[in-house]
This record gives structure tokens, C-alpha cells and sequence, in this order.
């Protein structure tokens, strides 16, 4: 007598699919793995916490004076755009993580395991979007202290929020791709750096618009870091921010469209 094997689809080593709660659930472990180690290791959230806290202080007291007269007044515009680009600055994290867990063969030991394809994948970006998280709140309440006044409300902020976590999830295929692409962790760092510091320096996150060459205002005003810090800070401050909420999601749509399938193929290339 024989005895059938059933192959477990979608997996890392398997040829047939794993039902869609069973990978949530798998996606779900291993998001948590990646958060209960920091219990065990807490260095791990100090790039999640020593970065923000320095570039608010930075920020707000070494522009503050010259950009608003005092860093109170400076705070209450640039706060919404240090967050944006300390968002997006960390996003390349996950592409920092992909990378060391190839180069480390941490993938080859998972394709072994009976779980979904993705769920490696995406379990490491719920968990470093619960890190984002952390960094965000992290920024408003140390914002809050040196003067920021959340005048929004609840669903200000909470909409704030959302907004961020929605962009980066969109971001976060951007990282995929490069961790995939990349050689090594330090060619991640470079290219990421190259990347976004342009973009964010050329955006309304820390200056107004209107004082900028009028040849850099088209490139700045359709921006996503302008887009996303004016929603941000307008939802943060309840001033009107439908535009460009509107825009931001439209953004993080176009990025996640674009950049989602790359990553999926380059990451089924290497895993």
C-alpha cells in the first residue's frame, strides 16, 4: 500500500497553494517573530528611536530660529515633514533586512518549511511597519513636548497616521526591490540614500514653497514628499487637506502598482 502525499501549494519548497488564512496566519507568525526579537535584542529599535528623536532636535533647534524665529513657531510647520521623511528614510530598513536575511541564507532555511511564498516577505514588512509605527508616535509625542500643538483632534491625528503607514506599505515594494537587486547591505544603504534625500529636500517638508526658484516650484509642487507632508501636516493642524490627501493615496497607489510586481518577481528570482 501507498500512501499520497499532498503538496502544500505556494510554498517556499512546495509546488501547490496554502490557503489564504493559512497564510495570514503564517504572514501573522512571522511578523511577530521579527517583534518579539526585539524583546530579546532591543538594540534593534534604537534605529527606530535614537534617528527620530535626533533629527526633531536638529531640526527644530538649529533651523528653527532662522526659518521662523523661534524653533516653537518653526515646529509647528516642519514637525509633519521631519516625520515624512523620517518615514521614508526608514522604509529602506526593510530593504536592509531583505538583504542581510538573503546574504545570511535565513530564506534558505525557510523554503524548507510547508508555509506560503509570501509569507517571509510580507511578515517582515507588517513588522517593520509596526516598528514605523513606533517611531511616528515617538516623534509626535516628543514634538508635543517641545511646543507642537496637535490642533486636528483625534481624527487629525489618527487620519495623520494612517496616511504615513498607507505610503509606507506603498514604500515598502520600492524596498523589496532594491533589497532584492542590491549586492550587499551597504549598496542598499547608498542607493536608498541617493534615492530619497533628493526628493525630500526638494519637497515642502521643511520650507514653503513659494520660496523657492520658480524652475524648482514645478518639480517641488508635484512632489509625493509635498503632497504627503502638506496632508499630513494639515490633518495634524485641521487646516484643508483634501487635495492633497488625495494626491498622497494616488501617489501610494502609482508607487505600489509599479513597483509591488518588480518586487514580487525579483523576490520569487531570488527566493
Amino acid at each position: 500500500m501507498t500512501t499520497a502525499s499532498t503538496p502544500v501549494t505556494g510554498a517556499l519548497g512546495g509546488s501547490g497553494r496554502v490557503q489564504p488564512l493559512a497564510a495570514l496566519r503564517q504572514t501573522t507568525t512571522l511578523a511577530w517573530r521579527s517583534l518579539v526579537s526585539v524583546k530579546h535584542n532591543p538594540l534593534e529599535l534604537v534605529d527606530y528611536s535614537i534617528s527620530p528623536i535626533m533629527f526633531v532636535f536638529l531640526f527644530t533647534f538649529v533651523f528653527g530660529g532662522q526659518m521662523a524665529g523661534s524653533p516653537e513657531a518653526y515646529l509647528q510647520y516642519a514637525l509633519a515633514g521631519i516625520i515624512v521623511q523620517n518615514t521614508l528614510f526608514m522604509s529602506m530598513y526593510t530593504a536592509m533586512a531583505l538583504n542581510t536575511d538573503l546574504t545570511k541564507g535565513v530564506f534558505d532555511r525557510l523554503r524548507s518549511l510547508p508555509i506560503a511564498r509570501s509569507a517571509p516577505l510580507l511578515g517582515r514588512i507588517t513588522a517593520d511597519l509596526a516598528k514605523q509605527l513606533w517611531a511616528m508616535l515617538l516623534m509626535l509625542a516628543l514634538g508635543t513636548v517641545l511646543g507642537f500643538d496637535i490642533t486636528g483632534g483625534v481624527a487629525g491625528f489618527l487620519g495623520g497616521l494612517l496616511l504615513l503607514l498607507i505610503f509606507a506599505a506603498a514604500m515598502s515594494w520600492t524596498a523589496v526591490l532594491i533589497g532584492m537587486l542590491a549586492g550587499d547591505a551597504e549598496k542598499v544603504q547608498v542607493f536608498a540614500f541617493t534615492l530619497i534625500f533628493p526628493i525630500t529636500f526638494t519637497s515642502s517638508a521643511f520650507v514653503m514653497v513659494d520660496t523657492m526658484p520658480g524652475w524648482l516650484q514645478a518639480w517641488v509642487n508635484v512632489n509625493p514628499v509635498t503632497q504627503l507632508s502638506d496632508a499630513f501636516r494639515g490633518l495634524l493642524l485641521g487646516t484643508p487637506a483634501g487635495e492633497p490627501v488625495m494626491w498622497s493615496l494616488i501617489w501610494a497607489a502609482g508607487i505600489a502598482l509599479v513597483f509591488a510586481p518588480l518586487a514580487m518577481r525579483a523576490y520569487r528570482h531570488r527566493v
